[in-house]
């Protein structure tokens, strides 16, 4: 006979494997879907761990950009945030909808996920998991085979594609059933958890909210930019500084042509960033925090201001106060 196709949403985690693990011990055919967001944490080298977990099961592995729709989304999502700028339920229906879409062109029967029932508290309680199915057109056609039991049928146990009784019934934070499971299924390296995403940190929020507020247009950069260093805003201008040698050169690689660079040069120094707005006082403000992170320590000094690739000057300015710093921090 000819196997069941179905479509599963693996992160890399723990959860998403070992529904996936259970399904393929029924004998469905699996291709293992992962959406790449810049907002992942899964590994701070930027390696997702999600690919290595299919092909250790040997499954077909697809991946999918979130892309400019979901920062679209992430201005204003219907469903609300999280406890910072995490949309959890709207991000869910996104993806889900994605992965319908995707269902069906290679013609899987079903979707999979591995949501566990009240593991997390404002996309995974029982009216959560099931808005989400129905806002993403998947009601009664979305498998969560970890807490199955505990959760209506769906039409893939409905119509034997698998077997209700070989699935789970798991629920709540507890984790220990997990990794009882992992167990049997020698799984052992799970390092990616589904939930490591930068949108749940307040700190990382907070620049996120400010750039909303500031550009109508966000790119990918400005995003990888929220990532690296001290974030400053000084009127209509943001300033960023780096923090170590390696944030210097990632300041460096993802500048815009239009942004000012700041150095002082001779010394152990930051690289500075001032974009927006570049009157005289941004100017200033921006030399000034160069200074204060330097290795400089007199009153004053000149800072070397870059506008382009040729066009050099050198900004006199005072040493800032740390409370003067703290009044521009995007983060207090």
């Amino acid at each position: 006979m000819k196997k069941i196709k179905a479509v599963g949403l693996l992160s890399g985690g723990l959860d998403s494997t070992l529904a996936a693990e259970l399904l393929k011990e029924q004998g469905i055919e699996i291709i293992a879907l992962n959406f790449k967001s810049p907002f992942c944490l899964c590994d701070q080298k930027g390696k997702c761990y999600s690919a290595e977990t299919a092909k250790k099961l040997g499954l077909k592995y697809r991946t999918m950009q979130k892309g400019k729709e979901y920062l679209k989304l992430l201005r204003n999502p219907k469903h609300g945030y999280g406890r910072a700028m995490n949309p959890c339920i709207d991000c869910r229906i996104f993806i889900l909808k994605k992965a319908k879409k995707f269902a069906k062109g290679i013609g899987a029967k079903f979707i999979f996920t591995g949501e566990v029932l009240g593991q997390r508290p404002m996309s995974q309680h029982f009216h959560a998991l099931r808005l989400i199915e129905k806002e993403a057109g998947l009601e009664g056609k979305l498998l969560r085979p970890l807490s199955a039991k505990l959760l209506p049928e769906t039409e893939a146990e409905k119509k034997h594609w698998v077997s209700r009784e070989k699935l789970l019934s798991l629920q709540g934070r507890q984790r220990k059933p997990q990794f009882e499971l992992a167990k049997k299924f020698s799984v052992k390296d799970y390092p990616c958890p589904s939930g490591g995403c930068l949108l749940t940190y307040n700190e990382f929020a907070a620049k996120l909210k400010d750039l909303f507020e500031s550009k109508k247009s966000v790119s990918a950069i400005d995003i990888e930019l929220l990532k690296i260093g001290r974030h400053f805003r000084f009127g209509k201008s943001k300033i960023i500084a780096g923090r170590n040698s390696l944030e210097n050169s990632r300041l460096l690689f993802l500048k815009n042509k239009s942004d000012f660079v700041f150095e002082v040069k001779g010394l152990g120094s930051p690289i500075v960033l001032l974009q927006g707005a570049k009157t005289k006082k941004p100017v200033e403000t921006a030399a000034q925090i160069a200074l204060h992170y330097s290795d400089c320590k007199t009153p004053e000094a000149e800072v070397e201001c870059r506008a382009g690739a040729k066009k050099i000057k050198k900004v006199l300015v005072r040493q800032i106060s740390e409370a003067e710093i703290e009044k521009m921090r995007i983060i207090k």
